[in-house]
């Protein structure tokens, strides 16, 4: 299987944002990004989009369930909302959702700012193997992948797809 071009898939998501948030009647809603892919896909469909909205960032790494078990990664970086959370259209934009878990961690921070209206969940790729009820509005492919495999997103410019094969000792 060929990994889909981010750029083509980029491209239709910044049709189909649009489109789902007109449906729900959202005018003007408040962009964040995980980091890190998240936030390179953020970049990528604001520019896309023809957008100069403000981005806000986040890294959640301090609320994900299993920093226990992994420690701190080396880059954590400061999440940085440069807007309100309480009562706004938030659009959550992340690079690949497999588990569902940062996603989580990823509303659990936010709710610690406020309480947002709606929350759009954008990804670029869905790898069909949530272990939480969790699903994006809008995605640019839905992947089935291999139990040993994995795709990783390099960037944040151009940005590529890379598959990813786990060894024994990291499953």
């Amino acid at each position: 299987m060929t990994l889909p071009d981010p750029a083509a898939l980029i491209r239709q998501m910044a049709q189909d944002l649009p489109a789902h948030l007109a449906r729900k009647g959202i005018e003007q809603p408040r962009f964040i990004g995980i980091h890190t892919g998240g936030v390179w896909v953020a970049q990528a469909l604001l520019a896309a989009m023809g957008s100069d909205a403000e981005l806000g960032t986040l890294d959640v790494a301090f609320y994900r369930d299993d920093f226990s078990q992994s420690g701190l990664h080396p880059q954590v970086r400061p999440s940085a909302l440069p807007f309100e959370i309480e009562g706004q259209h938030l659009v959550l934009i992340d690079d690949v959702l497999m588990s569902g878990r940062t996603v989580r961690a990823a509303l659990n921070e936010l709710f610690d700012y406020g309480r947002p209206a709606s929350v759009t969940l954008v990804c670029l790729l869905d790898l069909d193997g949530a272990q939480l009820p969790i699903r994006p509005n809008v995605v640019g492919a839905t992947l089935s992948l291999q139990a040993h495999e994995r795709v990783k997103l390099l960037g944040p410019s151009p940005l590529a797809l890379e598959r990813q094969a786990l060894t024994a000792s990291s499953l």
